[in-house]
């Protein structure tokens, strides 16, 4: 457990970067800090492993003030990720995933045997161990990072906008990654970002922070959202917290239907036969996979340049903000349901989700 009590943070020509932040990121939990440019999340997070002193106040991990640590030792067992994962260029991949193991005084052959385990851990290929950082993407760059700040187990984890740098796809798929790992490891987590939709993807807990370094409101997501503190937390939050809410909500009772479908390689006719009165049909392949809209207006040519986009698809598993992405991106106005395996299961409208929502809140009600 890390926790922060009246901590304040003043430099010498009397800039306050925090003033009096009180919170505790629980233990095996991720806690988030969001805000804006100079709200002093940052400066925070450097003053859990000491790369900057508190000015008054205290901060303990798991009951033992960090002042009465010796800093050395206090940062060996914390693992520290930032942008651009902060590699050392001239060492290779499995050398910069070793570096604390060999400070620790590990030997070798244990050293590189952990930095290969939490290459494939964190998505990466062991193929990559001796290239260098210039030789790979800035997603594997960042996993690099992660496996790195994750090589000598430390129970902690500091994280400052590590995600940041790479592209919206990639900063997907590196979110979803980090996920996973922690439903493995169950670290203790503070993780730094500007980005609302991030802190509210990744957190357990949330604290938004404004300028001046004080606490605007310190919860869950979900209550984030449905109750912001003041105006500052609901302008920070955005006028569409509503649609970020929908990630809290499950999609397994949305009433979803079957639709006309053929499948790839269809004739003519089978797809006239199909569609009947729709404009559209769902094309599947062999093995009921969705692969596309087909606009009929007349012509029942399946050739593959016709095929319109799905859109995103969905499982029961995922949110409502899941099928609703998928009803807005489809051509159609339709989110395509699947099963686990990737299999056509059925169809929803955006309007059938709308009404799906109405009624599932006149039931709380």
């Amino acid at each position: 457990m890390i926790e922060f009590e009246s901590v304040t943070k003043r430099y010498d020509d009397g800039t306050v970067a925090v003033d009096g932040l009180s919170l505790v990121a629980a233990n095996g939990e991720i806690t988030v800090l969001v805000g804006p440019s100079g709200c002093g999340k940052t400066t925070s997070l450097r003053m859990i492993n000491r790369t900057i002193d508190v000015t008054s106040g205290t901060i303990s991990v798991d009951g033992q003030d960090i002042a009465s640590t010796d800093a050395v030792t206090l940062r060996r067992n914390i693992g520290y990720v930032i942008q651009h994962a902060g590699l050392f260029p001239h060492r290779t991949i499995v050398d910069n995933i070793a570096t604390v193991p060999h400070l620790l005084g590990w030997d070798k052959k244990r050293s590189k045997g952990v930095a290969l385990e939490l290459m494939e851990r964190v998505g990466l290929s062991t193929a990559l161990a001796t290239r260098y950082p210039a030789q790979l993407s800035g997603g594997q760059q960042q996993r690099v990072g992660v496996a790195r700040a994750l090589a000598a187990d430390p129970p902690m984890l500091l994280m400052d906008e590590p995600f940041s740098a790479v592209d919206p796809v990639v900063r997907e798929s590196l979110q979803d990654e980090f996920l996973r790992l922690q439903q493995e490891l169950g670290k203790t987590i503070v993780f730094v970002t500007h980005d609302i939709d991030e802190a509210i993807k990744l957190g357990d807990q949330v604290a938004v922070m404004q300028v001046g370094g004080t606490l605007a409101q310190f919860a869950p997501p979900a209550e984030l959202l449905s109750k912001p503190a003041n105006d500052f937390v609901a302008g920070f939050i955005g006028r569409d917290r509503g649609y970020r809410g929908l990630s809290f909500v499950g999609a397994e009772g949305l009433p979803v239907h079957e639709r006309s479908t053929v499948a790839v390689g269809a004739s003519e006719d089978d797809v006239r036969q199909a569609t009947g009165d729709d404009d559209h049909v769902l094309v599947l392949d062999t093995e009921r996979h969705p692969v596309g809209w087909l606009p009929v207006n007349g012509q029942a040519d399946i050739s593959p340049e016709r095929l319109l986009a799905l859109g995103t698809t969905f499982t029961p598993a995922q949110t409502l903000r899941a099928a609703l992405d998928g009803a807005l991106a489809s051509p159609t106005g339709e989110a395509v349901c699947v099963d686990g395996d990737g299999r056509f299961v059925g169809v929803v409208s955006h309007g059938e989700i709308a009404e799906h929502l109405q009624t599932a809140g006149r039931q709380a009600g």
